[in-house]
């Protein structure tokens, strides 16, 4: 009798506190669910203009043979060219698109030119 009290006791404690937990997970506050969502900052994405093989492997379905052809098809004007260029496939790319960026190297003015 004392054992099936404690079955009671305990999944009544089991099943109320997945109660209160859910409970508390549907009042939280907007901003606290959506900053889990937000794409990384520009600072924080992989450039794949400079990116070394082992980060570029780092990233979601890109191993030897595709960082290899990123490394190769450089420079990229855009992230998108990584598609485009055919150097991945789409699936991919839709995998890696929000962690990467393409940075372009800035144009140094000749200052012996007048």
């Amino acid at each position: 009798m004392r054992t099936k009290f404690l079955v009671f006791l305990l999944t009544t404690a089991l099943v109320l506190s997945g109660t209160f937990t859910s409970a508390a997970a549907q009042s939280a506050p907007t901003g606290t669910s959506q900053s889990a969502k937000t794409k990384p900052a520009a600072a924080d994405k992989l450039d794949i203009n400079s990116a070394t093989k082992d980060q570029l492997r780092a990233l979601p379905g890109i191993g030897d043979t595709y960082s290899e052809k990123i490394i190769a098809g450089r420079p990229y004007r855009t992230k998108r060219d990584l598609v485009t260029k055919k150097i991945i496939p789409a699936a991919t790319y839709e995998k890696i698109k929000d962690q990467i960026i393409a940075h372009q190297a800035t144009a140094t003015k000749d200052s012996t030119k007048h």
